[in-house]
């Protein structure tokens, strides 16, 4: 019999018989390591346990600690999810069943819609079928073939991806005698494996994406190793829905969407635009302290621009269709950066003006398909916190540490304590998909390593995984229940400066093609918004909520002293509104509490004669009566300090 030459993750060897499958390899290991395995890892690739080895090869197994399996296993969820389907509504037709971060989807063509009742009985039903202990088997089939036999189960969504998608032999997956899928796999060995998983809801999706196709029925589910994870996720997921910013932007009159505007476009409402003007004052007034200059561009520019810059043919599928005009064809911009670039050009710099740093909180347009937009999370139009960096090859590193060090400025300035980063480099040049040379990644991978180094900042690397323009470096902010969110971003580019042909006179006084480094902050002024109102449950701080002091007075003998106070505390420049109402003071406080106000100031007759206030916190309740001064300057203090809670 032949043998496989089998290497293990300690570097190890051992002969095994072809035909040796991976879960073997791991029953002679350990009966431990066996029970805990969830998929394989076979020269790099993920490998069904279950599947023959018939070569050499490194092998390594995956259990529940390793991230990839545990998209295995959601995947394999999606496909018990599936067959519940098929045994309860024997008529639906299958689409495609993903895994996504935290959970997993599956299509389906169905005419009539999932209840809520129908996600039940599929739960009951999938946990049936778990209990089966059904076996996800691999199997081989050849193309034409499997058209026929797709065909012929009236599959067509799977005979349309086999005939875009499949090799000439294509593997597909059945679970039981019942269910079979043309999929790529791997898979779990077994249903047993499935212990812990939830549906959650049921949406509309096209096919494939594409609004001129059948919609179909998406449902949403999760998936855990263990019934403690789910639960801990699922209690995550109802914090999420109270802290939902499109659920508060209503409640808190913060902003809307309007359906004869069209979705994606955000109309701020007076109180959001105050904290939406706290929030550009704060990035402005920091971009001047650090050395950037401001710049304001349109928002439209002819087509011949982004021809210039290549998002014309790259980027034109995110482009607004194209305007056209007396003159020539217009587009509104999805970038800012093209428009950076011409105020750079319009002089010649000397290396002695280097670094120019060029800053915009700039609206950028980019057409995003109706089903993917969401809130204030993906819209259409947005202003970005956009800054561009031309310098020299040796002020590189330096410029890097300060882009990271206003990141974390900023993140830390608005209540974020937590954050990762990533950096993100390319291959090597192993392929033609990165521009650049190997001088200059090398020159950019250094200087953001070197950055990174100087900081203390720990970072994952994520090969292969640089923008093809240059090699970057991502920080994903932690909110208040844990939940990673992509904002802030430090990029080169090497494609920008070629295109429009940048200089600057260099000290041998030759022309030089300047470094170009692409910085944003907020991200998104919208995003960065949104995500502020879910940190926070729409409990802004002092500093940036839209009223920082209600004051509410008991009786109207009551409303002229607290009119004089009102003006004094404009005065001082805080945000403050009385309620004159004819209504319980209750009533008052309950109301100015569901509108989070940080701080309300009950005043009655007793108040007015001793020139006092009655202080009440959000959060604390009743902090007693106090000399309307002192409270004036815990009010300045929490303030001017950014005190993240009172």
């Amino acid at each position: 019999m032949s043998e496989v030459l089998v290497t293990l993750p300690d570097g190890s060897q051992k002969a095994f018989p072809a035909g040796t499958t991976p879960l073997q390899i791991a029953q002679s290991i350990s009966r431990r390591l066996a029970d805990d395995a969830v998929v394989a890892k076979v020269d790099g690739n993920l490998w069904d346990l279950t599947r023959p080895l018939e070569r050499d090869a490194a092998v390594a197994i995956l259990t529940t600690k390793d991230a990839a399996s545990l998209e295995v296993y959601r995947h394999s969820t999606a496909h018990l999810l599936a067959a519940a389907v098929l045994e309860l509504y024997p008529e639906t037709k299958l689409g495609i069943g993903p895994p996504i971060e935290n959970g997993f989807y599956y299509d389906f063509d169905r005419k009539e819609p999932f209840t809520t009742e129908d996600l039940e009985k599929l739960e009951a039903k999938m946990a049936e079928i778990r209990d089966r202990d059904l076996t996800f088997e691999r199997k081989l089939m050849p193309k034409p073939e499997g058209i026929a036999k797709y065909a012929a189960m009236n599959e067509p969504m799977k005979v349309e991806l086999i005939t875009e998608r499949a090799d000439d032999i294509f593997s597909e997956y059945t679970l039981g005698p019942q269910f079979i899928d043309f999929c790529r796999g791997p898979h779990v060995p077994s249903t047993k494996k499935l212990k812990a998983f939830k549906l959650l809801s049921v949406a509309g999706a096209y096919w494939k994406g594409d609004e001129t196709r059948q919609q179909l029925q998406r449902i949403y589910g999760t998936a855990w190793f263990s019934q403690k994870e789910l639960d801990e996720f699922l209690k995550q997921l109802e914090e999420a829905k109270k802290r939902d910013h499109r659920k508060l932007g209503r409640e808190l009159d913060l902003l809307s969407i309007q359906e004869l505007a069209g979705p994606g476009l955000i109309f701020f409402h007076p109180k959001g635009a105050l904290v939406r003007k706290i929030m550009e004052d704060w990035m402005r007034n920091a971009y001047l302290s650090r050395g950037y200059d401001l710049v304001f561009t349109p928002h439209v520019a002819r087509r011949q621009l982004w021809e210039v810059s290549g998002h014309a043919s790259f980027y034109s599928d995110g482009m607004f269709v194209p305007m056209e005009l007396d003159d020539a064809t217009y587009q509104l911009k999805p970038m800012n950066c093209p428009c950076h670039i011409l105020i750079y050009d319009n002089k010649q710099y000397s290396y002695r003006d280097l670094p120019v740093r060029l800053g915009e909180l700039g609206t950028v347009y980019r057409y995003e398909r109706s089903g993917t937009l969401h809130g204030l999370l993906r819209v259409r139009g947005f202003c970005q916190d956009d800054a561009h960096i031309f310098c020299t090859p040796e002020q590189v590193e330096d410029e890097v540490v300060g882009c990271l060090e206003f990141a974390f400025d900023t993140l830390k300035t608005f209540g974020f304590e937590k954050y990762e980063a990533e950096l993100s480099t390319w291959d090597g040049g192993g392929s033609d998909k990165y521009v650049g040379t190997p001088e200059e990644w090398v020159l950019a991978e250094n200087a953001l390593r070197n950055a990174v180094a100087r900081l203390n900042l720990e970072v994952k690397v994520m090969p292969d995984e640089a923008a093809f323009y240059g090699p970057k470096i991502d920080v994903k902010l932690v909110d208040a229940i844990g939940r990673k969110w992509q904002l802030s971003t430090v990029q080169f580019d090497f494609n920008l400066p070629r295109r429009f042909k940048l200089s600057y006179i260099a000290e041998d006084g030759n022309k030089r093609t300047p470094m170009m480094v692409h910085r944003a902050l907020f991200g998104s002024v919208e995003r960065f918004f949104g995500i502020l109102v879910e940190h926070y449950a729409g409990a802004f701080p002092v500093w940036l909520a839209p009223v920082q002091v209600a004051l509410l007075p008991v009786t109207d003998r009551a409303n002229e002293y607290a009119d004089q106070l009102a003006a004094k505390l404009k005065l001082e420049g805080f945000r403050v509104e009385v309620d004159k109402r004819n209504e319980k003071v209750n009533f008052k406080i309950r109301e100015a509490q569901l509108q989070k106000v940080p701080y309300m100031l009950v005043i009655g007759d007793r108040e007015v004669e001793a020139g006092t206030v009655s202080v009440r916190n959000r959060r604390h309740g009743d902090l007693g009566v106090k000399p309307f001064d002192e409270f004036v300057s815990l009010l300045r203090e929490q303030n001017d300090n950014k005190t993240p809670v009172e």
